[in-house]
């Protein structure tokens, strides 16, 4: 059985769903301060918290045999606001979770990780071997568990796999899961927040970042592309795989107001824009060297950017539209 810390948000659920359709037994586990119960679709669902002895219930009620950690908070601007409850959630809670899993034999483990723990990075595309310097609290998080989880391996009788995620985006093509923050901070659901007339506009926040259009360039990943890769890290461990890091993205890089213009030619809605000062912590450009997880676990993405906001206008519609 494999436990999903965090299954009932945005990507844990839709990695639960792909997991049981795979024929794999899960628990979810999740305290719905960002997730909704009713995205628990599939295994058993706990309502409880990685720091707290709700973990230890459920190793000694259950045959744990791995680990796929996506309990996080994740907003690069709340974490500048609230640091340390980054560094609690994010990290301290996770050293429980490691605790707990080393007291009842658990020996692999698969981290929802980030881009973020690269900061401004020193070239692009980027590497895994490039040096780690976050520039945000939320991304300094993510390193510093990173590091703890290569010092329990080291250990011995412990492996993991950390998935360093470039921007999650899109949704569950049939809608049974999906995106919703609240309040939401990602970009594509704010830009079709904006084509529903849910917001009047769609702010850029900084367009003098360095950059052909002067906004922040990102590399965009299906949620579906993430969910499959944690299935073939858990095999790969399964399979006597040593631990490793590995980036998540397509290769190809879109500027903020590229991805607007996606938004207008899949909705078909013209939505007014307007800019903004940069936010405190968001590096010029992002883009993913994913050749080492295609060499060693398989994976190739599936999902272009206009299938990612086409399915995230679809499951919009669905939720948003009265």
């Amino acid at each position: 059985m494999i436990l999903v810390t965090g299954g009932a948000g945005y990507i844990g659920s839709h990695t639960n769903k792909m997991l049981n359709q795979e024929g794999y037994d899960t628990v979810v586990l999740d305290n719905l301060s960002k997730g909704y119960e009713n995205f628990v679709k599939w295994g058993e669902f706990v309502n409880g918290d990685t720091g707290s002895k709700d973990i230890r219930e459920i190793f000694e009620t259950h045959d744990i045999d791995a680990v796929m950690h996506f309990a996080a908070f994740s907003s690069v601007a709340e974490s500048v606001e609230h640091p340390q409850m980054y560094f609690k959630n994010n990290y301290k809670n996770t050293l429980n979770l490691l605790q707990v899993m080393r007291e009842f034999g658990v020996d692999k483990f698969i981290l929802s990780s980030t881009a973020a723990v690269y900061g401004n990075p020193e070239k692009i595309p980027i590497t895994e071997d490039q040096k780690l310097k976050p520039i945000n609290p939320y991304g300094h998080s993510k390193f510093i568990v990173e590091k703890s989880l290569s010092r329990e391996a080291e250990k011995g009788d412990f492996n993991f796999v950390s998935l360093r995620y470039f921007n999650a985006a899109g949704c569950d093509f049939d809608c049974e899961v999906g995106e919703y923050h609240d309040p939401e901070t990602h970009l594509i659901p704010l830009v079709l927040d904006a084509a529903l007339g849910i917001r009047d506009s769609i702010s850029i926040f900084g367009t003098d970042y360095n950059t052909p259009d002067g906004t922040c360039i990102r590399d965009y990943i299906h949620v579906n592309d993430l969910a499959r890769a944690h299935i073939l890290a858990y095999e790969y461990l399964a399979n006597g795989g040593k631990s490793d890091f590995f980036n998540l993205g397509n290769g190809k890089g879109y500027s903020v107001k590229e991805i607007i213009d996606t938004c207008k030619k899949v909705t078909g809605v013209d939505f007014k824009v307007e800019t903004a000062d940069r936010r405190e912590g968001d590096p010029d450009v992002l883009i993913a060297d994913s050749s080492k997880v295609r060499d060693v676990l398989g994976w190739t993405p599936q999902y272009d950017l206009e299938t990612i906001v086409s399915s995230a206008w679809d499951w919009h519609k669905k939720v948003k539209m009265i």
